[in-house]
């Protein structure tokens, strides 16, 4: 096992390499509310969800498993930026959290900075977890924490919209055919798709589905199989078949787009079944085609379950009883039906499937799905994405093309990952 005080480098190097961004965060440091200082008998942990308050379901299982654990929880909720800035800085101060909810692409940054424990060191399980959900948890052939769900992309459509334009959903199985079904919704007056291809990581999340499903790989941005990808985007706003606004849009106003029942397809995840099912929309789900046929690989996202690294070595046995619980089959069900996740284990999505057959197009989607940092890219993966939405952006804008955008992108990113 590392040793505390040798990962206690390893964390002072990466938090003088990552001050900038954490600088841009107008982060502090967490005033000792970390593993470090707690009190004895209290496990601090801290997660991405700042909208669960303690009267919250998701408060109470975390509470309920510290209890069962013999201890007590004190549990904050950060924004998901913010918590990974607050979490390197805890880091450097040897005053991590006990428990450490995070972004599935932040686990290579983290664990990079020696920050967290790998499942070895802790003797936590990972077996029933689905090989694709846990790698985006994995950097060098370790495994950093536990998944306790994932969500995924794919295509909602509207079911009125389709058959007004002539349109069988079943018949869409690849670019082309995608292609035909939305010039045949701009024939008779409606709109085609919408997305997100912002300049932050949600739009290279939707993009991503694409790029992957044109067999292009992330070392090299700028192939033909890459360019194929953002033309196909690009001509989609040309021709109008995808809004101007897509450029500008997040998930959740493109969501937002969709619902107003002008568009035939929209292309977003899991999280927006309850709301869609809310609405009056008759809708169904399709996976997002790759280019000759199949389902593109869509990325996974989701959170990992980490034990961070504390001086005090007696205190993991705790703390893997806390993990354990909330990650027993039991609690994936309750937990990733309230988030709307899938769960990373077979026999919880089995459970999952009993309750809600409409979740059976998303359980498929999440097989297919396919780590955002796995390749092992670990933490060269957010620098390749940056260059990637950069260059739908200028792509999308008109401002160059495909090509050129692409050959810049690869540039940068060839330089940044170095």
């Amino acid at each position: 096992m590392v040793s505390f005080f040798t990962r206690r480098r390893t964390i002072a190097a990466v938090v003088g390499i990552a001050a900038a961004s954490v600088a841009l965060t107008g982060c502090a440091g967490n005033s000792g509310s970390g593993g470090g200082s707690a009190a004895k008998g209290t496990y601090t942990f801290w997660d991405p969800y700042p909208q669960f308050d303690a009267s919250s379901a998701w408060t109470k299982a975390v509470e309920k498993c510290g209890t069962a654990a013999g201890v007590t929880v004190k549990r904050t909720g950060y924004d998901t930026s913010d918590l990974t800035s607050k979490a390197l800085l805890a880091g450097q101060q040897s005053n991590s959290p006990d428990l450490l909810l995070v972004d599935n692409p932040v686990v290579s940054t983290l664990a990079d900075a020696g920050i967290l424990t790998d499942t070895s060191e802790t003797k936590t399980s990972t077996s029933g977890i689905e090989k694709n959900i846990l790698a985006a948890g994995q950097v060098d052939g370790k495994t950093y924490g536990v998944p306790i769900g994932a969500n995924t992309l794919a295509l909602y459509y509207n079911k009125k919209i389709l058959t007004a334009a002539g349109v069988d959903a079943s018949s869409i199985t690849d670019w082309s055919s995608l292609t035909a079904a939305l010039k045949k919704v701009d024939a008779i007056g409606k709109k085609g798709i919408t997305f997100s291809a912002i300049g932050t990581e949600e739009g290279s999340f939707q993009f991503l589905p694409w790029y992957w499903g044109s067999g292009a790989e992330l070392t090299k941005l700028d192939s033909s199989k890459a360019v194929d990808a953002l033309s196909l985007w690009t001509d989609w706003v040309k021709e109008g078949y995808a809004p101007n606004s897509v450029i500008n849009n997040t998930q959740t106003t493109s969501w937002q787009e969709f619902l107003t029942g002008n568009f035939a397809f929209s292309e977003n995840g899991t999280w927006q079944l309850a709301g869609v099912k809310a609405s009056d929309i008759d809708y169904g789900i399709i996976s997002i085609p790759a280019k000759d046929g199949g389902a593109a690989p869509a990325p996974t996202g989701g959170e990992f379950l980490t034990l961070p690294v504390q001086k005090d070595s007696a205190r993991y046995a705790v703390s893997k009883k806390i993990q354990s619980c909330l990650t027993s089959t039991k609690n994936f069900v309750s937990t990733d039906t309230t988030l709307s996740y899938v769960a990373p284990t077979e026999a919880a999505q089995k459970e999952q499937l009993a309750a809600d057959p409409d979740l059976k197009p998303w359980v498929t989607a999440v097989g297919d799905a396919k780590g955002r940092t796995s390749d092992n890219l670990g933490t060269k993966y957010p620098k390749i994405s940056e260059q990637l939405w950069k260059a739908v952006q200028n792509s999308l804008s008109g401002s160059t093309s495909p090509e050129k955008a692409l050959q810049e992108a690869q540039t940068a990113a060839a330089a940044a990952t170095k």
